[in-house]
């Protein structure tokens, strides 16, 4: 079983956008009771912290605890 949850690559497509679609889909997700007691969730979003914001998500507080490594 895993402990943390990490939300990637979630989008509606602009033409499908305002049907409630993505409300629905991170409430199915959230939801499901297969993935209940992570004790974290984490997803990176551009421009829909509202959304996230309706399921309990928040910024993170600690991001010296966080490192990343890219490449180009």
């Amino acid at each position: 079983r895993a402990t943390f949850a990490w939300l990637a690559d979630v989008f509606i497509v602009e033409k499908e956008r305002g049907q409630g679609l993505g409300v629905w889909l991170i409430e199915v997700v959230t939801s499901h009771p297969r993935l209940q007691g992570f004790r974290r969730w984490i997803l990176a979003t551009r421009d829909a912290h509202e959304l996230y914001r309706q399921f309990g998500f928040k910024e993170i507080t600690e991001l010296k605890r966080w490192m990343e490594r890219t490449t180009t």
